[in-house]
């Protein structure tokens, strides 16, 4: 139940000064794998949709089908990605999608990010974000100076299909090892203990927290900006783009700390590529 005097104030926090599409930037997104026969009328959607909600630009990737990706599967998605970037100029930038376990996934992201302009890696759920597996990949991404968009979740119910999902306590370890790397724990709102995760968080500070999912519990924000503070906040929305977007709206925190959430933080990230 909402109190009504709650209900009846809540249009305000609509009515607050707000960023300018042109300052927030999804984080986290997903385009339309090109075997779907609908692919080109999804993504134009999605660039519809993120134009609805004020939103300027979209950090997208493709992900294959079938998991784990192969070579030739996450190639297949990257392409896609980069016809994006082409098809909706200004408004998309592209993750590299690869599967660390195998040697050609280092050569890949290096030539994606310096040849093709991609700004950096999402990886799924293929192994822990602390295995040994993963270090080639993270150290290139430091010498890249480009961010590490990680799968997440701190769940039960999704062991099964997803035995090897990273949580808080993954991206600790690989920051203890690696403090210089720019990591972003995925989803917070993709289900699962979301407090639990903000707080594992907590002595990891170059890990950062993306909003996005379509869990609509309250106080997700507030949470994780008085833990971590709203400098590692970065707005995502994992397709959950209504959710997520009033999820930001109606988060009780200091209007600098939404802006810096929505767009200003991931901003900071993509400039270290160019060294500053």
């Amino acid at each position: 139940m909402i109190p009504r005097r709650n209900f009846l104030a809540a249009p305000a926090a609509f009515a607050m000064p707000f960023p300018t599409p042109a300052e927030v930037i999804d984080c986290h997104a997903h385009l339309t794998h090109p075997s779907n026969p609908n692919q080109a009328r999804l993504d134009r959607a999605l660039i519809d949709a993120a134009d609805k909600l004020g939103i300027g630009q979209l950090c997208c990737s493709t992900l294959p089908p079938r998991r784990p990706a192969a070579p030739e599967s996450w190639r297949e998605c990257n392409e896609a990605t980069a016809r994006a970037v082409q098809r909706f100029p200004g408004r998309v930038l592209a993750w590299a999608h690869v599967n660390p376990g195998y040697r050609e996934a280092v050569d890949d992201v290096k030539r994606l990010v310096e040849d093709r302009g991609f700004i950096g890696v999402k990886l799924y759920n293929e192994y822990w974000a602390n295995e040994p597996v993963l270090f080639p990949l993270v150290e290139l991404c430091i010498r890249l100076r480009v961010p590490i968009l990680h799968h997440a979740g701190h769940t039960m119910w999704l062991s099964a299909a997803q035995p090897k999902i990273s949580d808080g306590s993954h991206f600790s370890d690989l920051a203890r090892r690696y403090p210089e790397a720019m990591i972003i724990c995925a989803h917070i709102c993709g289900g699962g203990d979301w407090e639990w995760e903000i707080k594992a968080l907590r002595n990891a500070p170059s890990v950062y927290l993306d909003t996005s999912g379509s869990v609509a519990d309250e106080g997700v924000v507030e949470l994780a900006v008085r833990t971590l503070g709203a400098g590692r906040i970065l707005f995502g929305c994992d397709m959950s783009m209504t959710a997520s977007m009033g999820r930001l709206r109606g988060a009780e925190i200091a209007e600098a700390d939404r802006t810096r959430i929505l767009g200003a933080n991931m901003k900071v990230l993509l400039a270290r590529r160019n060294g500053r």
